[in-house]
């Protein structure tokens, strides 16, 4: 008689799949669901953008400006209030979400592609290719990343395009310097040196032996990078070298509404808030997703 695979007492003696503990431990986590229920609402608020803002980010009325927020005695027509321009503030929030997704993504994306390509070739390779590697990442460290993103943009002229592509070319180190240590420990492993034996490509054990092993690291340095990428932007927009008006951006809310702070600090308080609770939320996401696929690294 053959025996079924789906019988109760063979399930239980199995156990669970490591998939089913992926996501039992993923649900028990609170820091994972807080922020991927934060980052997923901003994402989608930034996706339906043109459908949820009440009005045009970039409509001036001066006969309305300074309005005052709901909160404060204002009215439901400009919820948060308006600007010192007249433009509505709910709007200009929601279009900003846009900006902050979005040069924190693709910024974290450009470094770390570079980086991890470094930090991997670094700790498989080793010898003159590490020295290189070493040498540049001691080169990147000794430069201070704010100063040298506001003396390329001052140079280059502040932009959605070139803030993107500063902060990529910047922000590598990290990257390179934990995928080098994590390759380092991976590739002395047995299973490593298995694929070498029985002749396995260089790209097929960097693929398939290598980076599915470091990749949790990785997703902790991206997430890292990315909240890095979203407050910097928001810094160089603040000092009025990142993005440009009118386009919306919650440094520049921020910048804009610093010369009122004393009379309408509102003005400053709710892209700062929001600003903190996106960059706190991305931290515990990566965060909980470390716990969540490499538990027993966590005491």
């Amino acid at each position: 008689m053959s025996s079924d695979v789906t019988d109760p007492l063979t399930a239980e003696i199995q156990g669970p799949t490591p998939r089913e503990m992926l996501k039992a431990r993923a649900r028990g986590h609170k820091g994972l669901i807080f922020g991927m229920g934060i980052v997923g609402l901003l994402v989608l608020v930034a996706i339906l953008a043109p459908v949820l803002a009440p009005h045009d980010p970039y409509a001036q009325s001066l006969m309305k400006r300074m309005a005052p927020p709901v909160f404060l005695g204002g009215t439901w027509e400009h919820p948060l209030g308006t600007d010192h321009l007249g433009r509505d503030y709910l709007s200009r929030l929601i279009y900003g979400a846009r900006v902050s997704l979005l040069i924190g993504a693709v910024a974290a994306l450009i470094s770390g592609v570079i980086g991890t390509a470094m930090g991997v070739a670094a700790g498989y390779f080793g010898g003159k290719v590490d020295a290189v590697v070493t040498f540049l990442i001691n080169v990147r460290l000794a430069m201070p990343v704010v100063l040298v993103a506001l003396a390329v943009v001052a140079i280059l002229g502040g932009s959605l395009t070139v803030v993107i592509c500063v902060l990529g070319l910047l922000l590598w180190d990290r990257f390179a310097v934990v995928m080098r240590a994590s390759t380092l420990q991976v590739s002395r492993r047995d299973y490593v040196a298995a694929a070498q034996v029985i002749g396995a490509s260089t790209p097929r054990i960097l693929l398939t032996e290598i980076m599915p092993n470091i990749f949790n690291n990785l997703i902790v340095v991206i997430t890292l990078e990315m909240a890095h990428a979203i407050l910097l932007e928001a810094a160089l927009s603040f000092l009025g070298l990142g993005v440009q008006p009118p386009t919306p951006s919650w440094g520049l809310m921020v910048s804009e509404g610093k010369n009122m702070m004393l009379f309408e600090p509102w003005l400053v308080l709710i892209p700062g808030a929001v600003l903190f609770l996106l960059v706190l939320a991305i931290n515990l996401m990566g965060d909980g997703l470390r716990d969540v696929t490499a538990p027993e690294g966590r005491s």
